[in-house]
């Protein structure tokens, strides 16, 4: 059985990560500061990060299988964007991970023993989202860090990768109507028809971590949303559902 735990898994993704670990009856540890949770851990703060590592460790060992999931969302024109957001944004969506991932790999190189890492980028990280450019940025950055890290670690049996979701319904999206406005308008566009829900997500994440031959991937999990043309981004999945 692995020893999990899932960073941020105190609601949306990171909680139906969780619970797809209870359901194989693996109890993972959850980090957060907020929703259900197991240990404290504000990850943008690198001595949380190393208090929370030690009282994992001192309470069930070292883990070897870690999903991290903490993050944050942000919308707006990068012409009007404070200075002050791009350092939120990436402090929680890209140096948080960078933070926890060094922590845990240091700890599993120093205890000579393997182990598997997934982050949880975005399709947004290589897709343009025009309004939400600093989120973009953070999530490329991301992206990369996972690439970057899985070569370092490989030599010490450390896999690294990465879920890519699409739109998914969680608190993230706020109060959104799901069957009207810019949500009604992803779900046209999407192949499969559907926005995402957070166990597809897990779904995803928990067959990284069983596959062995597989590391400094960042596998999108999106429905088909980012197959689309440009040139007909809008509507060409619905106008194929309706035969047109």
């Amino acid at each position: 059985m692995p020893n999990a735990v899932v960073v941020g898994g105190g609601s949306g993704i990171g909680a139906a990560i969780a619970g797809a670990y209870r359901s194989r009856e693996v109890n993972p540890l959850v980090w957060d500061i907020a929703g259900t949770r197991d240990i404290d851990c504000d990850i943008t703060d690198e001595v949380s990060v190393r208090d929370a590592l030690d009282e994992t460790i001192d309470r069930v060992g070292m883990p070897d299988q870690v999903t991290i999931t903490a993050g944050v969302g942000r919308s707006g024109v990068l012409l009007d964007e404070p200075v002050e957001a791009w350092d939120s944004v990436m402090a929680v969506n890209a140096r948080g991970p960078w933070l926890v991932m060094r922590a845990l790999a240091r700890a599993m190189i120093d205890a000579g023993m393997p182990g598997s890492i997934v982050a949880t980028s975005s399709v947004s990280a290589r897709l343009v989202d025009r309004g939400m450019g600093l989120y973009c940025a953070s999530k490329a950055a991301l992206s990369m860090i996972v690439k970057v890290a899985a070569c370092e670690w490989a030599p010490h049996g450390i896999r690294v990768n990465a879920v890519g979701p699409g739109v998914t319904e969680t608190p993230m999206l706020g109060r959104a109507p799901t069957d009207r406005g810019w949500l009604q308008s992803v779900k046209g566009r999407t192949p499969l028809g559907r926005l995402g829900q957070p166990g597809d997500i897990a779904e995803v994440a928990l067959a990284l971590h069983d596959l062995a031959w597989v590391t400094g991937q960042v596998v999108e999990c999106d429905g088909g949303l980012g197959l689309h043309s440009p040139i007909d981004a809008f509507g060409e999945a619905q106008r194929a559902r309706e035969g047109g």
